[in-house]
């Protein structure tokens, strides 16, 4: 592994990248475009795997590049949730290329950034847990996954991570109806 690379920034990036997903998947199959989710999903898994100690599958990473880059402009503008989206894609494609560190000068702080933007490009208000906005759950989110991975481990942090996932997907269904 390149001495360069952020282990713990990337397993974070995965984690938005994966916490976000949950509501990317629901509007990308209202939108008919699931399959270009999954094929994205598929490589940020692989990042997972490989944090996890497996070996990264470049076919899916350059899979999810291409699709992370594109995905937006397919999404159509007038739907709900665009920014939304634009915002999941460009996280995603931020966190592929810090699997390489050295052919792109970006951080992971950078790249979480994106899921801030995504989040505050959600198209209606929303209430989740004690939150009034997704904004301030996303902040929540990326707080707990830094104290959770820092003090507990990998696994610990796919753990809550499912769980933020399936709460994203919550707010998206209610946003399709």
């Amino acid at each position: 592994m390149d001495e360069t690379f952020d282990a713990v920034g990337e397993a974070l990036c995965c984690a938005a990248a994966i916490r976000l997903g949950g509501a990317t998947q629901v509007l990308t199959e209202r939108s008919g475009l699931l399959d270009r989710y999954s094929l994205i999903m598929a490589g940020v898994e692989s990042i997972v795997a490989f944090l996890d100690g497996q070996e990264l599958d470049d076919d899916l990473l350059g899979s999810a590049f291409a699709e992370s880059w594109s995905l937006d402009a397919r999404y159509p503008t007038g739907l709900t949730g665009h920014g939304f989206v634009k915002g999941w894609t460009s996280l995603v494609f931020g966190t592929v290329v810090l699997t390489r560190p050295k052919q792109q000068n970006i951080v992971a702080a950078q790249t979480l950034d994106f899921a801030s933007k995504a989040v505050a490009a959600w198209p209606s208000a929303i209430r989740i847990d004690s939150f009034d906005s997704l904004a301030r759950f996303e902040l929540t989110c990326q707080q707990e996954a830094k104290d959770r991975l820092r003090k507990d481990s990998l696994p610990a942090l796919w753990k809550l991570t499912e769980v933020r996932s399936k709460q994203y997907r919550q707010v998206a269904e209610r946003l399709v109806g």
